[in-house]
């Protein structure tokens, strides 16, 4: 596969493809994270990725980031990561996401790659349908006490 099938793909992907550098700070962002996130390539190339991190995350997450730049290790490439993001206009965004790990040839972290998926509306209907379930649960644990 040449570099230009590569960014074929990273544009065509229906997901999020956002890659970092070792520092943190964003390389790429396809058309999906924009659509996603709502901040244009020019608004996130090379911004820290606190731009889409709500305040409250961001020491959970800079801690794990550098540790897997250290190490060269993550268990995300494997295991989907659900945690909430920021929308350029504020709102909050549940997304799920894998991560893979470029390296030089000395094995050396050079980058992390990030494929998202938004799945705001899938976890709010899950948390209806939860909220549901206790209420129903309720209604026949009273029922039966009656």
């Amino acid at each position: 596969m040449q570099s230009k099938d590569y960014q074929q793909l990273v544009e065509g992907i229906g997901d999020a493809v956002v890659v970092c550098d070792a520092a943190g700070a964003i390389t790429v962002w396809n058309d999906a994270a924009v659509r996603m996130f709502g901040f244009t390539r020019e608004d996130a190339l090379g911004q820290s990725l606190d731009l889409i991190i709500p305040e409250r995350q961001r020491q959970r997450h800079w801690d794990g980031y550098n540790k897997s730049m250290s190490t060269g290790e993550t268990r995300y490439g494997n295991d989907v990561l659900r945690v909430p993001a920021l929308h350029k206009e504020g709102r909050t965004l549940s997304i799920a996401f894998t991560v893979a790990m470029l390296f030089d040839d000395a094995r050396k972290v050079t980058a992390i790659v990030a494929v998202i998926r938004d799945e705001t509306v899938r976890w709010a209907e899950e948390r209806q349908l939860r909220i549901r379930v206790a209420q129903l649960e309720a209604a026949a644990a009273a029922a039966a006490s009656a």
